[in-house]
């Protein structure tokens, strides 16, 4: 694994995008980014992407900017998916591939189906972590209850503590998963005061989510206050490549019902469902890289 950067520019000027990369390039290798949900950050994707890498692909997890190790916007406004598809275009030209791979929970997710819905997209193969293009007003009430909030901890155990909690969803993680999950998921910002690595800046706006428009420039407005579903479906008709969705059998964010509708939709569309698992699937098993990596390399071979 190697850690750089791109810069990516906004009104405020240039800010640093991090990123880690996994395996190298080359002639045969297919290029995949992962991108992580709401607020989390690249390190996410550590066990997933040291597979992929394994068996030959060449892999980017990025942090979003106000995660992780990339830059602090001082507006807060500035965090939206205007500002995030803009910066991982930058990264998709940094990897040098002409089409990558996508794979996205949640907030990666959403930037990823912009994304491979425009027109001449180079995202190639699409796939979805427990996210798609209807998100129910129920589960972001849900997320209002942690979203936004800046806790301090006194320890990495207290963290950890903390994470059991709302991300109880992710799955049944051993205790070294926990661990290594809270290591990477928090800085001490002062001596013996431990916060998560991102900007709580980037919930400050409480606007409502009332159009498409205002969720692309304005994503994190308003978690508080949401009286209707978020719609996507605009994006997900203008998809053509092919697309996994995985889904966590308990999901409250993915249902089965707009599962249906996407792949009745959009007949490339394969769904995976994994057990004891709600919003969103930490994809830590060795089973669900070998069932990504098998779909990964099936339609790898139907493009030849």
């Amino acid at each position: 694994m190697k850690q750089n950067y791109i810069l990516s520019a906004s009104k405020e000027g240039y800010h640093k995008v991090a990123y880690t990369e996994w395996g190298e390039a080359s002639p045969t290798a297919s290029t995949v980014i992962c991108v992580h949900g709401l607020t989390r950050n690249s390190r996410d994707f550590d066990a997933l992407a040291g597979h992929l890498s394994s068996v030959g692909y060449h892999v980017f997890c990025p942090d979003v900017v106000g995660r992780g190790l990339s830059s602090w916007l001082k507006n807060p406004q500035l965090y939206n998916f205007e500002r995030y598809t803009t910066d991982m275009n930058v990264l998709i030209g940094r990897t040098g591939a002409s089409q990558v791979d996508w794979i996205g929970t949640s907030m990666g997710g959403i930037i990823g189906m912009m994304l491979a819905s425009l027109p001449n997209t180079p995202i190639r193969r699409l796939i979805l972590n427990d996210v798609g293009p209807q998100i129910p007003v129920q589960s972001l009430w849900h997320m209002a209850k942690y979203v936004g909030k800046d806790p301090q901890f006194v320890s990495k155990e207290d963290a950890k503590k903390h994470f059991k909690v709302i991300y109880a969803e992710f799955g049944k993680l051993t205790e070294e998963q926990w661990d290594y999950f809270t290591e990477h998921s928090i800085t001490e910002r002062s001596p013996g005061v431990f916060r998560s690595c991102y900007d709580p800046g980037i919930h400050e706006v409480r606007l409502k989510w009332q159009s498409l428009k205002e969720l692309f420039y304005s994503p994190h407005k308003a978690l508080e206050g949401i009286i209707f579903d978020i719609d996507l479906w605009p994006f997900w008709r203008q998809i053509k490549c092919p697309v996994l969705v995985i889904r966590g059998q308990q999901s409250k964010l993915l249902l089965p019902e707009h599962l249906r509708k996407m792949q009745r939709l959009h007949s490339k569309t394969e769904v995976y469902e994994i057990a004891d698992a709600g919003h969103a699937p930490a994809l830590l098993e060795p089973a669900q890289h070998e069932k990504i990596t098998a779909w990964l390399d099936a339609s790898n071979a139907e493009h030849k």
